[in-house]
């Protein structure tokens, strides 16, 4: 995005609302959610890159929020989007609780590999999953945590309950290109999805370019924007599946956008993480009926924050200030580019 693309920052600080939301279970190490919201004349967007991320990586997610505020999406394709259910890394005992979220669905994503847990735990709560939804499309997600070597190990090891793919098994494109392979070797049929080799790269065509991965995750908010990750789907000419970052209502409406846009849609979208908040900024929330998401309500603009809620769930004064600092440095990445 050009400088001359960019509102003025005033606009932005003066339209920006900082909210923290409630989480119904942890989720990547967190029971709350802040999100930084902006007003403009094409509507709402968010800006709510992950605290851990840099301002380079973050400024990506600005430019997302600047495009859903300013200027809007392009025009959809289709009317409703299939949606995945999330299976955080709970205990394989509260799957069933986690998953009466959610209602009817035909596709679920378990998150695996998390810090302090073990193979034993994943295996227990893919189990969980598959005996709850026998018939259900079935994937998991290690957010790149496990080595080449323990990826292949716990692949092989869930591989028959059926996946539909691993979403980023191993960190890099390299580690994922060797997971593929191995796997592909030992006649283990996991096609792999690359997540952050995408959205956390520099270049993220280059993991179509090395043959490492059989589908791309795509996401509104890291990618810069619906239209850039439309134009990177097209580049890269693999097999897609819209993802969402832990969004409120405001920041999903981006991503139903882009899976909306898409000229092709094989699967179920991860765009039904509203269902893991207790709360939302929005009234109703942008969560999955019957496993679908409706378009509808984001081209028409309805998706916007209630003002009662804004202020219910105001984030305290200190991260507020915090947060607008971040706003104002992303800005200056963004301005410079």
């Amino acid at each position: 995005m050009s400088a001359r693309a960019l509102p003025p920052l005033a606009e932005l600080e003066a339209s920006a609302a900082v909210v923290r939301l409630p989480l119904t279970v942890r989720f990547r190490g967190v029971l709350e959610r802040e999100a930084l919201l902006v007003r403009g004349p094409a509507g709402w967007g968010e800006f709510a890159p992950f605290l851990e991320y840099d301002d380079a990586e973050s400024s990506r997610w600005l430019a997302s929020a600047v495009e859903a505020a300013w200027e809007g999406f392009p025009a959809p394709v289709r009317d409703r989007i299939p949606v995945n259910a999330t299976v955080p890394a709970v205990s394989a005992d509260r799957v069933p609780e986690v998953l009466a979220k959610y209602g009817a669905v035909t596709a679920v994503k378990v998150k695996v590999a998390e810090r302090g847990q073990s193979l034993e735990d994943d295996v227990a709560r893919v189990a969980a999953v598959r005996d709850a939804l026998p018939d259900a499309a079935l994937r998991v997600d290690a957010n790149a945590a496990w080595t080449v070597a323990e990826a292949v190990a716990a692949l092989t090891a869930l591989a028959p309950y059926g996946l539909e793919y691993a979403e980023q098994p191993a960190a890099g494109i390299e580690g994922l290109a060797e997971v593929r392979a191995r796997l592909a070797a030992a006649g283990t049929p996991v096609p792999i999805a690359a997540d952050e080799s995408v959205r956390k790269a520099e270049d993220p065509l280059r993991v179509a370019r090395a043959g490492a991965a059989d589908l791309i995750v795509v996401k509104a908010a890291p990618l810069g924007g619906v239209r850039r990750a439309l134009a990177i789907v097209r580049e890269a000419g693999l097999p897609a599946v819209v993802s969402s970052a832990l969004d409120t209502s405001i920041g999903l409406a981006a991503g139903v956008a882009l899976a909306a846009a898409l000229p092709e849609l094989p699967y179920a979208c991860g765009l039904g993480t509203g269902a893991l908040f207790s709360h939302d900024v929005a009234r109703p929330a942008l969560v999955p009926r019957g496993g679908f998401l409706p378009v509808g309500p984001v081209v028409s603009g309805a998706v916007t924050p209630d003002l009662a809620l804004l202020a219910e769930y105001a984030a305290p004064a200190e991260r507020r200030a915090w947060w607008l600092d971040r706003l104002r440095r992303c800005y200056g990445v963004l301005a410079a580019s």
